[in-house]
């Protein structure tokens, strides 16, 4: 199902103070101590800390918090970013649903993503806008989690305005292992992983292959294979890595069901009214990057290949619409995709002032051969609505100019320009010529921001930008409703929105940092392009604002305490249309998480509580989700050198939530028959479980 609204999201950027260490030996004592920019060995990136961030909202999450978390899934690394919820609505094959900032930010629209710098959200995508599929992520391997909320940096771009998180995998291990994880259900999962490093080079690789059938009524049936290689070369001041990847995952999926069923004891609360529901999907990538840092600046560039393929079979109202043969429906995607990106920082002088000057370019191009939507029974196609074949480029081009004013306050200000080139060609016999067609359209972002260090431990921030997000350019050339044959309207390519942001940081030392964000965010209105039904809708400008907290504490050598608490506001603006109001449907209101690592010697435990509260399902606020808590806990203990013991426990309350909600109208076939569906079917909650209380254990042996 999607969010109606408009979306975007962004990858996190080398912090513009890391230069500085390199050669400007005049610049302010507080800006001598940045140091994370990526080397060939990325072993994880420090806290953003004072007199190092630009907001207080960006931060680094240390490599040994999210890796002691329990992870029901690849995706759930994304949660180490504060305030963002990660759930499921169907298979475990498919991208996760992200919440994050007053957003229902459905598979990733608004929620950027890279891995080792190479997108992950695509562009007009089959199932939805922005989908950010991580289920190729072996999180045993990530180096380390940087993130960004706001639109305020020049060279954070398409998918971006809510927030981002840039992930990467580690360039070499501590020893070679192979792990083996059991669980119910037939949860079975197998990893090998090793590196080997001679002088300056460096190889890894892993495989992963698992299998998984779920606590569902059908089962899941999952089967997925992982494999990663890497070879870096080179030294902490200039050096190159190129990566590559490989993925292929096939699945049963137990899509969101009716609760007016569950209620009355007509289907099981794991059930699933069409057992041939699921999909299967394929990526394969090849990426490179080169550094150099020295005292005359620092140059990065980086490039990458994809080649992708997604089918998806969902079935969201039964027969509804289709009382004969139901409302199952395919979408697929097979695309390739290329890009590069370059940028180069040095410090410079402005009027006297210590400063640092980034510029940067950005391509990537989607070569999509098909992005298809049919209307199919048990998995096989019986008409198609859309087959379109797609090919679009993105050119960006950015730069941000850091000043230094005093020892205590600094600042920046920065300019992105976006152009978006597109051309669709439609192969649907009746309205395939009529929606095809080719276009561009371009986008001026101008970013600031001010820090100012009012003590050595507390610093304020203040940043403001533009944002935008590209739309599935199929909306973008439409004339005709595929389903309805009446006259669509079109859709922009590229949309702004506006964010601002006011923030605080407390950092008496290494063991505690707090910080404090109040932000807001309007976004205009626009139509958007709904992949499920392969035609726009209209959507309302809204506004969003809230507050967020983080805490990060060391009490002791032995204990990690981790908080975080967001409280989002989420409305459209002007006048309701009739019988609406004015709640931004599915925006998450409030978001607590609190955790707590404890390591002593060989053992290792975590204990990790999320929450996320009631939020509206309809427009008028008239039915509103259930509130969401889910407890994690896991422990690791190292018997020997070479054997690890663990045990992860998920929903350890036992709790009968639901993952996610939504308020809309379906028919099942009994109640066709029943005549129960006449005048637009039956309006309710619709709901997908989570997963009941279960435990894993693993085994790892280190060579």
């Amino acid at each position: 199902m999607k969010n109606k609204e408009f979306s975007r999201t962004t990858a996190p950027r080398p912090l513009a103070l890391g230069i500085l260490v390199a050669g400007m030996a005049t610049t302010a004592a507080w800006a001598q101590q940045a140091t994370h920019l990526p080397e060939v060995d990325v072993r994880g990136p420090r806290d953003v800390s004072i007199g190092l961030a630009d907001s207080a909202s960006e931060g680094a999450v240390e490599r040994e918090s999210f890796q002691a978390r329990p992870k029901l899934r690849p995706g759930d690394i994304v949660e180490a970013v504060p305030g963002v919820v990660a759930t499921q609505h169907s298979g475990d094959g498919k991208a996760n649903q992200y919440f994050l900032r007053g957003f229902n930010l459905d598979h990733g629209t608004d929620f950027s993503v890279t891995v080792d710098s190479m997108p992950v959200n695509m562009p007009t995508h089959g199932h939805g806008q922005g989908f950010a599929d991580l289920n190729f992520l072996i999180p045993d391997l990530v180096s380390g989690v940087r993130y960004r909320k706001g639109p305020y940096f020049a060279d954070s771009g398409d998918f971006s305005t809510a927030g981002s998180a840039s992930l990467d995998y580690v360039s070499a291990l501590d020893a070679p292992f192979a792990e083996v994880t059991l669980g119910p259900n037939q949860l079975r999962r197998l990893l090998a992983a090793g590196s080997r490093t001679r002088d300056d080079q460096t190889w890894l690789g892993a495989i992963e292959l698992e299998g998984n059938d779920g606590p569902w009524e059908v089962p899941e049936r999952l089967r997925k294979i992982n494999a990663v290689v890497r070879y870096a070369q080179g030294s902490p001041s200039r050096g190159f890595s190129v990566t590559g990847m490989a993925y292929r995952n096939r699945w049963n999926a137990t899509d969101q069901i009716p609760e007016r069923l569950i209620d009355s004891g007509e289907l099981p609360r794991f059930g699933s009214l069409n057992p041939t529901d699921g999909g299967s999907t394929r990526r394969l990538s090849l990426s490179g990057k080169w550094f150099d840092k020295g005292p005359e600046g620092q140059t990065q560039i980086s490039a990458y290949a994809i080649d992708y393929r997604f089918d998806l079979f969902s079935d969201f109202t039964y027969f509804l619409r289709d009382p004969v043969n139901g409302d199952q429906f395919e979408q697929s995607d097979r695309r390739r995709v290329f890009g590069a990106q370059a940028s180069h920082s040095l410090p410079n002088r402005i009027a006297g002032l210590d400063g640092v000057l980034s510029v940067g370019a950005q391509w990537r191009g989607d070569r999509i051969a098909e992005v298809g939507l049919y209307n199919t029974a048990a998995r096989q196609r019986l008409s198609t609505v859309r087959n379109d074949q797609v090919s679009q480029d993105m050119l960006s081009v950015h730069a941000q100019q850091f000043v230094s004013f005093t020892e205590r306050l600094r600042g920046y200000a920065g300019l992105r320009g976006d152009l978006l080139r597109y051309d669709v060609q439609g192969r649907e016999a009746v309205y395939g010529a009529a929606n095809s067609g080719s276009g561009h359209d371009a986008l001026v972002s101008p970013k600031a921001g001010l820090a100012w260090a009012i003590t050595p431990v507390h610093e304020l921030y203040l940043n403001t930008g533009v944002g935008s997000h590209s739309n599935d350019v199929r909306g973008a050339t439409i004339q005709t409703d595929p389903q309805s044959g009446l006259p669509a309207d079109r859709v922009p390519a590229l949309v702004k929105g506006l964010g601002s942001e006011i923030g605080w940081r407390y950092q008496p030392g290494d063991d505690l940092t707090i910080t404090t964000a109040l932000w807001q965010l309007k976004l205009d209105s626009e139509l958007v392009y709904v992949g499920d039904a392969g035609s726009t809708e209209p959507g309302r400008a809204s506004y969003r604002r809230g507050i967020e907290t983080t805490v990060r504490w060391k009490p002791h050598a032995r204990w990690r305490l981790e908080a975080d608490a967001a409280v989002s506001r989420a409305r459209f603006r002007g006048q309701a249309p009739e019988g609406e109001g004015n709640y931004v449907d599915n925006a998450v209101e409030r978001v607590l998480a609190l955790g707590a690592v404890y390591t002593q010697g060989p053992l290792t435990a975590s204990l990790r509580l999320r929450y996320m509260g009631p939020r509206a399902l309809d427009t008028l606020n008239s039915v509103r989700s259930r509130a969401n808590t889910v407890l994690n806990a896991g422990v690791r203990y190292a018997v020997s050198k070479q054997l690890t013991l663990g045990l992860d426990v998920f929903n350890l309350a036992g709790k009968k939530g639901n993952d996610i909600e939504y308020l809309y109208a379906s028919c099942t076939a009994g109640e066709a028959a029943r005549g129960d569906c006449t005048g637009g079917g039956i309006e309710g909650r619709h709901v997908h479980p989570m997963e009941p209380r279960s435990a894993r254990l693993s085994a790892r042996w280190a060579f």
